[in-house]
């Protein structure tokens, strides 16, 4: 039943996940949460309501573009239950918007495998991901991956590795000018602190279902990684790229996380690709049809296992 409406790429699927994101916002911002917000407050939680309901079209467009699953919706659809399991980013706006440009960049780094406009490619990824670390200081980070990006396409290529320092030097500039102007000069050295939440390590001990969630999402990484042994190189690469995106998503996560703040929200992308690819691949009907039961029921268990328990 849930594969044979999830199982293709309908508008219909859009308007179910879209519509339900949208209810469930609110739910957990004034529900779940008890929150009031000012009108100006208001105002930016609807901006950021829209840039999490334009995320879900990024996923879907960078998994129909570069042809990372079938024709299916799997992936949006474990995106959005992902959300469910964990609400709490949804408070965290800086986790919204970290994402979607990281969404950006990992749509461009991707797409390096057409071997078309390299440097244009990187040089997008660049400023995206630096974009990204406005918002969490340690989604720098991701500069490791377009550096990989370019290792794994055209490595031979010199100007390849002058692109992203170019890059840099141009949010440089424009971030620099910005800030003179505005007379901000100190939100360089207060924001890019790069330091380790003394808590970090005792909020992953404690928070079960985000190991639990680490763990599924690694064993189905590995799965996928031994199923598609016989597939051609560039699938190959692709699902790398996807999978050191979910490496360095997961370490920010345990590097940033604190009480209020919820970065496991950039992990999301990666691991329901590899989640949707581990279901796709799945031949048994029967079987993949328990397996979406189980993914679509556990996740609203959790919720309410945790308001009860609240």
């Amino acid at each position: 039943m849930i594969s044979g409406i999830f199982g293709k790429t309908k508008p219909i699927n859009f308007i179910i996940l879209q519509g339900f994101l949208f209810v469930f916002y609110w739910f957990v911002n004034f529900v779940l949460n008890d929150n009031y917000y000012e009108p100006e407050k208001l105002v930016v939680k609807f901006v950021v309501l829209g840039i999490l309901l334009f995320s879900v079209f990024a996923v879907d467009f960078i998994v129909k573009r570069n042809q990372i699953t079938a024709t299916n919706s799997f992936a949006i659809l474990y995106f959005t239950l992902l959300i469910v399991i964990f609400p709490e980013v949804l408070l965290d706006d800086n986790a919204v918007f970290c994402n979607f440009f990281l969404l950006l960049a990992l749509r461009r780094l991707i797409s390096l495998k057409s071997l078309k406009n390299i440097k244009l490619k990187v040089f997008d990824a660049t400023i995206w991901t630096l974009i990204a670390s406005l918002f969490y200081d340690w989604a720098i980070l991701y500069l490791i991956l377009v550096g990989i990006a370019i290792y794994f396409y055209e490595p031979k290529n010199i100007k390849n590795w002058l692109v992203p320092l170019a890059g840099i030097f141009t949010i440089g500039i424009i971030l620099y000018c910005f800030l003179l102007i505005t007379d901000n000069l100190a939100f360089l050295s207060s924001h890019y602190q790069l330091s380790l939440k003394f808590d970090v390590v005792g909020y992953w001990m404690d928070s079960t279902k985000l190991a639990v969630y680490g763990i599924i999402t690694f064993i189905g990484a590995t799965l996928v990684f031994i199923k598609m042994s016989k597939l051609g190189m560039g699938k190959i690469i692709t699902m790398r790229l996807i999978a050191i995106s979910l490496v360095l998503g997961f370490t920010i996560t345990f590097l940033k996380t604190s009480d209020d703040i919820y970065p496991v929200l950039i992990t999301f992308c990666p691991g329901a690709i590899f989640l949707a690819k581990y279901v796709e691949l799945i031949k048994r009907t029967t079987l993949k049809e328990i397996v979406l039961m189980v993914s679509l029921i556990a996740p609203f268990l959790i919720l309410i296992t945790e308001m009860i328990v609240k």
